[in-house]
């Protein structure tokens, strides 16, 4: 199958629907509100050691240890600068390889704006190229007020390895944290 029938395949797969837009980077970006759990505050996050640099660190979410990404370093740009409209989305990320394992993982957005309705007819494919960031992590391209937003596929920002990480980074920053309460 060529490149262009897989993206024109993955834009028809992208619902019409809901989606939560935020700021990163100067851009537009959406994800499927199905997909979020909930929005937080930039709060305490605690580095862990021998992690990517795009993992940020982990939060505690209702005794629940959470890895945060940072979008701007996994899209291969610096880090997010914190700033006072900086916050942490809360997503409910399935394993991209269908093994079924769904984990949070919190991103770090510059802002979030808005939840709006995209029709099915305003998604366009993603670009075959030209695009700052990875075309596989674009689900597709929603058209919004004669602008575009960038439609995100969190299955596809991270690997099914990188999730693994993500789940390490979780464990053994619980762990840690069990042992130093003892």
């Amino acid at each position: 199958m060529n490149q262009t029938a897989t993206v024109e395949r993955q834009a028809a797969a992208v619902p019409a629907g809901q989606y939560l837009t935020f700021m990163l980077g100067g851009e537009a970006y959406a994800i499927g509100i199905l997909a979020i759990k909930e929005i937080i505050e930039n709060g305490q996050m605690t580095r862990v050691p021998m992690m990517p640099e795009f993992i940020r660190g982990v939060i505690n979410l209702r005794g629940s240890v959470v890895p945060v990404i940072d979008l701007g370093v996994r899209f291969g740009g610096g880090a997010t600068v914190m700033g006072r409209r900086t916050c942490i989305v809360i997503l409910e990320v399935q394993d991209p390889e269908g093994e079924g394992e769904v984990q949070d993982v919190g991103i770090l957005v510059d802002a979030v704006n808005e939840v709006m309705d995209i029709a099915a007819k305003d998604v366009e494919p993603a670009p075959a190229f030209g695009a700052k960031i990875r075309t596989d992590f674009i689900a597709g391209m929603g058209k919004v007020d004669d602008k575009f937003v960038v439609i995100l596929d969190p299955a596809r920002v991270l690997s099914g390895e990188e999730m693994s990480v993500l789940a390490q980074a979780a464990g053994g920053a619980g762990h840690d944290h069990a042992q130093a309460a003892a």
